[in-house]
Order: C-alpha cells, then structure tokens, then sequence
C-alpha cells in the first residue's frame, strides 16, 4: 500500500497512501486499499491518545462500517480527529478497568467532496508478553 503518516497536529491523524498500488482495474482506488486505510488511520489515532497519555494497550478493531460515497482517482489521503470528550472518557475508561472500547470515525475526501466514511469500532486490553 505504501501508506505513511502524511500529519499529526495533536488532534488530526492524517495518512496518505499513493493511487498507484492501491488501483483497481477501474484505475481507481481499490476498495480494500480504502478500507484498510481508514482502519489504520483510525488504530494510528488511538494509538498515538495511549502514547500522549502514557499508556500501553493491545490496540484492535472489532467492528466496523463504511460507506463509499465517491470514487477516489488521486492518492488516498484519510482523516481521523477523534472526539474529545469520547476520548477522554475512553482512555479513563482504560485507567480504571484495563478495558476500553471506543468508536473512531475516519474520513477520505477527494477535494472537497466525502469520498469514504468509515466508523470503527476499537478495543485495547493490557499486552501480553
């Protein structure tokens, strides 16, 4: 896939991945190439809430939804802000039982038209080593 962080400002996960890898025949984005990038965004955004709240978890999806709206013919660039207060409440939530579950919604837009709407459904518990 070639997905990388593009930016992270504190609040805002954004990743890009190039359209080349990721076409279909149709010379589109592939469906799975916009899924898995909406769902790694949304993993990398509460992945880098544990590390600003020095924490550690087993970070995993465990239910999911997307919607695709429009067809992406550039690279594949997906946004996750999650909401504060879920957050908040989320990572307490961890704190106090080891157990979080907490949803994330994931955006790709081509220009400034919503291509993909993507909501996921994460869990953590503490690692096993």
């Amino acid at each position: 896939m070639n997905i990388g962080v593009e930016s992270y400002d504190g609040t805002t996960l954004t990743v890009r991945a190039p359209l080349a890898p990721n076409r279909n025949l149709h010379g589109t984005a592939f469906a799975g190439s916009l899924f898995s990038a909406a769902a790694l965004t949304g993993w990398g955004a509460l992945w880098l809430a544990f590390r600003e709240h020095e924490l550690s978890g087993l970070i995993v999806l465990a239910d999911s939804q997307i919607q695709y709206r429009k067809a992406v013919s550039g690279d594949l660039v997906c946004r996750c802000t999650p909401d504060a207060g879920t957050l908040a409440t989320g990572l307490e939530q961890f704190r106090a039982t080891r157990r979080l579950r907490v949803g994330l919604a994931c955006t790709l837009d081509i220009g400034d038209k919503r291509a993909v709407d993507f909501t996921g459904t994460y869990v953590a518990h503490p690692e096993r080593h």
